[in-house]
């Protein structure tokens, strides 16, 4: 079962993130400030990072930055969360790495869709 890791500060969001993605058969571990988002990232080693921009501690960018800069999980996907819709926050959320950028308020199903999409699993309902 693929390894789903949620980094969000907001209890609600990853709730339902949770909900949807192990209604799919994904396994999701779950932190809510960046700090502890990127210790289970490095212990877990995610098919895939979900990942929120404004966190306690560290910010998204950060962790992105961190992580894809290192050769040992650059290529875990992360897609990066932010109610922050501005442009030029979407060209540093690319800057740092992340390979995709869905902005709050966002749709479960879209979400989910470019989860499948980047594991494969974009066919099976």
């Amino acid at each position: 079962m693929k390894k789903i890791l949620i980094v969000d500060d907001e209890q609600d969001i990853v709730e339902s993130l949770k909900f949807v993605l192990e209604g799919n058969d994904y396994t999701c571990y779950c932190a809510y400030n960046g700090e502890d988002g990127l210790k289970l990232a490095k212990e877990l080693m995610p098919d895939l990072i979900i990942l929120d921009v404004m966190m306690p501690r560290i910010n998204g960018y950060k962790i992105s930055r961190l992580l894809k800069f290192d050769s040992k999980y650059k290529d875990i996907p992360i897609l990066m969360v932010t109610a922050r819709s501005q442009e030029e926050d979407k060209l540093i959320g690319e800057e740092t790495g992340a390979d995709e950028y869905i902005t709050k308020p966002f749709d479960l199903d879209e979400v989910l869709q470019t989860v499948n999409k980047y594991l494969d699993k974009a066919n099976i309902k």
